[in-house]
């Protein structure tokens, strides 16, 4: 079942995906994974363990730690429906 099925706003599934995994890619073409730590309306989000990879063969190219990405630099971001729990 999809997000739009289950009737869930993008922002409250960013919510419920704090402490899980995602995949950010930025508008300059980078994509970064990492732990979603916190977000706020506007989507700044602060990612922990946050690794930059390859768009390509998404290979490892720097390892950053904790970021702060600010919303109006997010292309998409994808999280593992199958991990976030849904009430």
């Amino acid at each position: 079942m999809s997000v739009k099925e289950r009737g869930e706003s993008p922002l409250k599934l960013l919510v419920k995906s704090i402490n899980n995994n995602i995949l950010v890619k930025l508008k300059d073409g980078s994509e970064l994974t990492g732990v979603l730590e916190q977000c706020d309306p506007t989507m700044n989000i602060v990612l922990d363990e946050a690794k930059e990879i390859s768009e390509n063969n998404g290979e490892l190219l720097v390892n950053y730690g904790k970021v702060f990405i600010r919303g109006s630099n997010i292309l998409f971001i994808a999280v593992d429906s199958e991990k976030v729990v849904f009430e």
